[in-house]
């Protein structure tokens, strides 16, 4: 492989470790094995810390293929807490109110579930990367207004190809999703209008990204096999 003139990898992103961070770190790897102080790596398509799976890393010239690798349908499995919420809609934050579940049922949720498919619009989270008047909305809704950062975010269209409850536990009022969607949804989001379309309320527990376009996590390797590859090979460039 020339991952100077080019390649694209696929990676299994860990558990609270950024998009960045996953870079960064084959950068830091690329350039030891290369023996280079520089190099251009990037991916396509951004994870949340509290989500795994599927990350497609580009390096040297493939990186000009971001573009058209992010805008590749994407497959989720997301697990949802029914009844409570956060102001990030996910683990990032504490739960900040509790809602009744005692109506919600696996009937209920298949009823609600067609509602968020096909074209849609969705409001981003206030903790996202969603730009407004050049802040990103979470700096601003760390810093104690992510209510009023809500009452500003505009609604994004998107598409929801496929929805659907693969699980669903009455006692912890844990719902399991898999989801098949656009570039831009956030499923956190999804989350929580769905919680609300339940008449309660829900947030994220759990992400894992199990496809882009036709990578599927099976392709992916872990960061660590990545570098156990690059230290077996540093003598005969693979």
């Amino acid at each position: 492989m020339d991952f100077e003139a080019g390649q694209i990898l696929y990676f299994d992103k860990p558990l609270t470790w950024t998009s960045f961070n996953l870079v960064a770190k084959v950068r830091w790897l690329l350039c030891g094995y290369l023996g280079v102080k520089k190099l251009k790596v990037g991916h396509a398509g951004t994870l949340d810390p509290l989500a795994t799976g599927v990350l497609i890393v580009c390096t040297g010239k493939a990186t000009k293929q971001i573009d058209r690798l992010q805008a590749g349908t994407k497959e989720y499995v997301a697990t949802l807490q029914l009844g409570q919420t956060t102001p990030s809609y996910d683990l990032e934050t504490q739960v900040d109110a509790t809602y009744p579940t005692e109506h919600i049922t696996l009937d209920l949720i298949h009823r609600i579930l067609p509602r968020f498919m096909g074209r849609i619009e969705q409001i981003p989270p206030a903790f996202s990367a969603v730009k407004i008047d050049g802040h990103r909305a979470y700096n601003l809704a760390r810093k104690g207004g992510h209510e009023e950062v809500e009452r500003i975010l505009k609604p994004k269209v998107l598409v929801i190809d496929e929805l659907e409850a693969v699980s669903f536990d009455a006692q912890s009022m844990q719902l399991t999703l898999r989801v098949v969607c656009s570039k831009g949804t956030y499923i956190r989001a999804l989350a929580r209008d769905i919680g609300q379309a339940l008449g309660s309320g829900a947030h994220l527990t759990a992400l894992r990204r199990t496809r882009i376009g036709d990578v599927g996590i099976d392709q992916c390797l872990r960061i660590a096999d990545f570098e156990q590859i690059l230290e077996k090979n540093k003598d005969n460039r693979i």
